[in-house]
């Protein structure tokens, strides 16, 4: 059943793209409320349809980025069987291949096209792990409180979705040791992870 409507949540031009891939497909397309660890996921329903949620809150671009990842492990399922691994080289060349028709500047504003085509020289699993991509679509959401990691000065500390607090350490390689006072256990942050920022 449907819950939306395409037009709102995407570029005008990646429209009938879309409507066609979610048809050819048999895609059940379900807009949820925000889910802070993931934009959007697919599995496939006992009734043979495949269902596909991505939450309602994002951007169009990164909205219309998380749509085209979940339908490639659609098609990558199918193409090549269940024992796949989720983010390995068959699918990297299934987005790659539902991507290429999109990154034009009908779509995507000439700031943004060159980004988004560097990321599908080599999707990554989550757009999120990509900071430059991260960065560049986070221009296009509405303002918020939250500050990225990177931003945090070294010995502050900040606050997760879930009420843990942090001080933020080094910067290790690529991304950033972070201490959790309540336990003393330390973990890595991407540089790229919104937080609020405890001043």
């Amino acid at each position: 059943m449907r819950n939306y409507n395409l037009e709102d949540h995407v570029p005008n031009g990646s429209v009938f793209l879309l409507k066609q891939l979610i048809e050819n497909n048999n895609v059940d397309l379900k807009l949820v409320n925000e889910r802070v660890t993931r934009h959007g996921d697919y599995r496939k329903l006992s009734n043979g349809k495949h269902r596909i949620t991505i939450n309602k809150n994002l951007n169009e671009f990164r909205f219309l980025i998380t749509l085209m990842h979940e339908i490639a492990h659609l098609e990558a399922f199918k193409a090549y069987g269940k024992l796949i691994k989720p983010h390995g080289k068959e699918w990297k060349n299934t987005f790659q291949r539902l991507m290429l028709p999109l990154l034009n500047p009908e779509i995507f504003p000439q700031d943004l096209l060159p980004i988004v085509a560097i990321h599908f020289k080599n999707p990554k699993a989550s757009s999120d792990t990509d900071s430059d991509l991260s960065l560049a679509l986070k221009q296009f959401d509405p303002p918020n409180d939250k500050n990225f990691i990177f931003e945090i000065p070294m010995g502050e500390k900040f606050r997760l979705y879930n009420g843990k607090v942090f001080e933020r350490g080094k910067k290790r390689v690529k991304r950033f040791e972070c201490l959790e006072l309540a336990t003393g256990r330390m973990y890595l942050f991407n540089p790229n992870a919104e937080v609020e920022y405890i001043k």
